[in-house]
């Protein structure tokens, strides 16, 4: 495959990609604290005006069904939980990245969002059963993380899916990633990485976009973390929410097990009860873009 583009392209698009915003940044920070409390996301969203605003559209949207009206954004937050409401700034914030249409892949608009928000429900999950006691809301926010970086490279990689998927079934190259990095010289994990280096993002999401697809190659401390994000993407893979061309076209590392006590069954389980979770999701977020 001739190379369309150079690394050093890429990496200074990925530098004019806008900042977060201080309290979606500081959310995240908290998230990898495991010593903090409700009140302290509470007190966040309370000095954003525009994301309290969006928390109490969502709340009070139709998907969650609650009788009487929630007015007061503690009450809002904790109905919620911070993981939705982390979910909700993200998306907020880098929402030209997650939401456009990813046209390298063969991606539709909005498949982003939704194959990482069903990858960061999983992720959770898979979290509770890992052999060592794990952050379960790191591992939530980093699959809502761990593909940023194709939202950069969709626009180096038009017209290119046909070519990766025929490389693929000729085994001319071992997975998607393989396929990215002969084309641009760098693929989507490292893009995402580069991306949250820039955000100033904590070390263990770094760790969760750079290697979620290597997850034997993070640093030993982050590797129960890594592969819980890289058994929740396999999953949502599975379930049938991915990003377009490149869906399913990753390998599994068996060595999960070394870290995860997951069987055949619980896998099954947890993709039945993240779906349920996702279309409530989905259904709230879809309805307050219409209002």
């Amino acid at each position: 495959m001739d190379r369309k583009f150079d690394r050093d392209t890429i990496i200074e698009a990925i530098r004019r990609v806008p900042l977060l915003s201080p309290s979606a940044s500081r959310l995240l920070e908290l998230t990898a604290d495991p010593d903090h409390d409700l009140s302290q996301t509470i007190d966040i969203v309370k000095c954003d005006a525009p994301l309290t605003a969006h928390v109490l559209r969502i709340v009070n949207s139709a998907a969650f069904g609650l009788l009487n009206k929630v007015d007061s954004i503690d009450r809002a937050v904790a109905y919620l939980g911070e993981r939705l409401v982390i979910s909700i700034a993200l998306g907020d914030n880098a929402g030209a990245l997650f939401n456009k249409p990813l046209a390298g892949y063969d991606g539709e608009k909005g498949a982003l969002w939704r194959h990482d928000l069903l990858t960061a429900m999983a992720s959770r999950q898979v979290s509770q059963k890992a052999r060592v006691e794990l952050n379960a809301g790191l591992a939530f926010t980093g699959g809502i993380l761990h593909d940023i970086g194709k939202g950069i490279l969709s626009d180096f990689l038009h017209d290119t899916a046909p070519e990766l998927v025929e490389q693929l079934e000729k085994h001319a190259i071992v997975d998607y990633l393989e396929g990215e990095r002969a084309l641009l010289g760098i693929d989507h994990a490292e893009a995402g990485f580069e991306v949250a280096k820039c955000w100033q993002l904590p070390e263990a999401l770094q760790m969760i976009i750079r290697y979620h697809h290597q997850p034997q190659e993070a640093p030993e401390a982050y590797r129960a973390l890594v592969y819980a994000v890289h058994v929740g993407d396999i999953i949502a893979m599975m379930g049938g929410c991915g990003t377009g061309a490149d869906t399913l076209q990753y390998p599994l590392d068996q060595r999960y097990s070394d870290y995860l006590d997951l069987t055949f069954d619980d896998l099954a389980l947890i993709l039945l009860e993240t779906q349920e979770e996702f279309r409530r999701i989905e259904a709230s977020f879809h309805e307050t873009k219409e209002n």
